[in-house]
């Protein structure tokens, strides 16, 4: 088990990147806006940050904003002494704020919450260990868990919504990072676990005492993290160095077929991260709206691509972006959050484009391979129903690769057509 210690305390069309990225604002935050890290809790209703006083210097303060009103506001909440910058904030369905603080070889976990005109402050309990990191929140909204790293171990906490204070939960062999949930329950979690050098994305049962199962394994060799995933439609956003190098792919939840990576998502001296999917489309993987940062250098602008489009639409981002944050509506409106000098707490839309369907285009995206290059065309293991091709400058030669297609992952009852 990893050294740790708890005390318990109380209860509880495109354009091309160079013009976009001439009609983007800076995507660092100006003046109030503060830090970037900004957390939406599990239905959308809050988020949390930390912010500058005053907008300015170096006194730290959680701040939670309000998104199912009429008008986005935010609520700073402030204690008598400011925030460490390394201090974690997440929201809970309920309105409060978890915040996790470093306290020499401690975390010390705290809820606040609006009292009148000051702050509110419910200690929940204390960790010991040296490193913990809060998971994005669970989908049930009134949970939240923390990863513990140890040297052999990673140990999976709930820190708040248990009965008493922080409780153990699981441990997973060897060093885990990331965390997405898989179900809308908060029961199945997805890490990212490094053995033997190797990276391999596997899911975590916290029901049945941490039992893990294997989620990614596109080759044996290759490190297969998963980024992103919806519940609803089955949609996975995954990195990987299967093709070659590092590269965003795209997979199905209990689909037959292999994990691809689309040629539009590595625009040539950007980065691409995914950070929100559009939540609603029931079995529908192919027309979810993706939303990823796309940084440059010029600076941060938005990127909105559909698996079936095949596509990426760069869009400039409102002036003071929280670069990296935002959510889907069900009906495909993305919701950016900005802050400013002028403008404390707001949040730009975004509808998402409407691709246009070319019925003589050939599919534009090649199946993972274990180690083989992009090719126009590749060779699949016998899972796979057909093969997929990809344009390439690359003279088509087919390669013999054998992937390790998705159906080999838990929860592969959900139906998804391959």
């Amino acid at each position: 088990m990893t050294a740790c210690a708890v005390e318990t305390v109380g209860s509880t069309e495109s354009a091309g990147p160079a013009e976009s990225a001439g009609r983007t604002e800076s995507a660092g935050c100006t003046g109030s806006a503060g830090r970037t890290e900004f957390t939406v809790s599990a239905d959308g209703a809050y988020a949390a940050r930390l912010a500058l006083m005053g907008g300015s210097g170096d006194a730290w303060f959680p701040e939670r904003w309000t998104l199912d009103g009429p008008e986005p506001y935010a609520v700073p909440l402030p204690l008598d002494q400011p925030e460490e910058p390394d201090t974690q904030v997440l929201p809970l369905a309920d309105g409060r704020v978890l915040v996790r603080r470093r306290v020499a070889d401690r975390h010390d976990l705290c809820l606040l919450y609006p009292a009148g005109p000051g702050t509110g402050q419910l200690p929940v309990g204390t960790v010991t260990c040296p490193e913990l990191t809060l998971l994005p929140p669970s989908p049930d909204g009134r949970c939240a868990y923390a990863l513990a790293v140890g040297a052999r171990s990673t140990t999976v906490w709930l820190v708040a919504g248990g009965t008493f204070g922080p409780e153990w939960v699981a441990e997973v062999p060897g060093r885990c990072t990331g965390g997405v949930w898989l179900d809308r329950t908060g029961r199945i979690l997805a890490l990212d676990r490094e053995t033997d050098g190797v990276v391999k994305g596997v899911a975590v049962d916290l029901a049945r005492g941490g039992e893990v199962t294997p989620l990614l394994q596109i080759t044996e060799e290759s490190n297969d993290r998963l980024l992103l995933a919806d519940p609803d439609s089955g949609l996975l956003l995954i990195r990987s160095d299967a093709p070659g190098h590092e590269r965003l792919g795209w997979g199905v939840l209990g689909s037959r077929r292999p994990v691809r990576f689309p040629e539009c998502l590595r625009p040539a001296d950007l980065t691409v991260t995914p950070f929100a999917v559009q939540p609603g489309q029931v079995l529908m993987p192919e027309s979810c709206a993706v939303a990823l940062r796309i940084d440059g250098a010029a600076g941060s602008w938005v990127g909105v691509w559909r698996p079936a489009g095949r596509r990426l639409h760069q869009r400039p981002a409102p002036r003071g972006w929280l670069a990296g944050a935002g959510l889907w509506t069900r009906e495909g409106v993305l919701r950016l959050p900005y802050a400013t000098d002028a403008v404390a707490c707001g949040v730009a839309p975004l509808d998402a484009p409407v691709d246009e369907q070319d019925q003589s285009q050939a599919e534009s995206e090649a199946p993972a391979s274990g180690g083989c290059p992009d090719r126009d065309e590749v060779t699949e293991s016998p899972q796979a129903k057909s093969a997929d091709r990809e344009p390439s400058g690359a003279p088509r030669t087919p390669v013999m690769c054998r992937p390790v297609p998705l159906q080999q992952a838990p929860l592969t009852g959900r139906g998804v057509p391959g």
